[in-house]
């Protein structure tokens, strides 16, 4: 049993990490801030709750630890719930707050549904 909780750690970890790098290629790459700063919330997110949720279940399997392993793996969810929340709506108030105040170009938008509703004081 402890061969699946290690695996399925493991494979988290592996995945969480493949986010981190494909969002700096994005971070690079891409032409604009709206779209790099998707890459960045896409690695936030991807990169550091996967990893945090294989670290949780490689701490359960590891028996060993006796009932640190418990605590560990709160601190892990605790973190995961807190990332959830707070990584989107800081992307989010940051994406706005560029756009309202028009620092950022908005050359590559296609559809942009805020310039009706925007106060342009």
């Amino acid at each position: 049993m402890n061969l699946v909780f290690y695996g399925i750690g493991l494979g988290l970890i592996a995945i969480g990490s493949f986010f981190e790098v494909v969002g700096a290629i994005g971070v690079l790459k891409l032409p604009s801030f709206f779209l790099r700063l998707h890459a960045l919330t896409v690695s936030c997110i991807g990169g550091s709750i996967l990893p945090l949720l294989g670290v949780a279940i490689l701490a359960i399997g590891l028996e060993e630890m006796g009932s640190q392993r418990l605590f560990i793996t709160a601190i892990c969810l605790i973190s995961v719930f807190i990332i959830l929340i707070l990584a989107p709506s800081g992307s989010h108030s940051l994406a706005r707050a560029a756009y309202n105040s028009n620092t950022a170009p908005k050359q590559p938008l296609e559809y942009d549904a805020l310039s009706r509703g925007v106060n342009k004081d």
